[in-house]
C-alpha cells in the first residue's frame, strides 16, 4: 500500500479503506491503518488520501461490486416472495370457489 500524508505525523500506511460516509457535503473514508491497532482506525477526508487514489478506487470497485451483489440478491428474493405470494392466492381461490 502507499503511504498517506497527515497533519502533524510524516506518513502512515494504509492497510485498506473499510467504509466511506457523506457528511454535509464531505466524503470521508474509514482508513485501517498499517501496524496499527483498531482504535486508531479513523475518518479521512478525501484530500488526506491523495497519494492513495489506487487504493481508493479498488475500494469504490470493490463497494460497487457488493451492491450489485445486493442488488441481486433482492431480486432474488422479490421473485420468490411474488411466487409465494400467487400460489397462496392460487390455493386460497380453489378452497374458496
Amino acid at each position: 500500500m502507499k503511504l498517506v500524508k497527515i497533519e502533524g505525523v510524516k506518513e502512515w500506511e494504509i492497510e485498506r479503506i473499510l467504509n466511506k460516509r457523506k457528511v454535509k457535503g464531505v466524503v470521508r473514508y474509514l482508513v485501517q491503518w498499517k501496524r496499527f491497532m483498531v482504535e486508531y482506525d479513523s475518518w479521512e477526508k478525501t484530500k488526506n488520501l491523495e497519494n492513495t487514489k489506487k487504493v481508493v478506487v479498488e475500494f469504490e470497485k470493490r463497494m460497487n461490486a457488493e451492491v450489485r451483489k445486493q442488488e441481486k440478491l433482492d431480486m432474488v428474493e422479490e421473485k420468490d416472495f411474488r411466487r409465494e405470494e400467487l400460489s397462496e392466492k392460487y390455493i386460497a381461490k380453489m378452497l374458496y370457489e
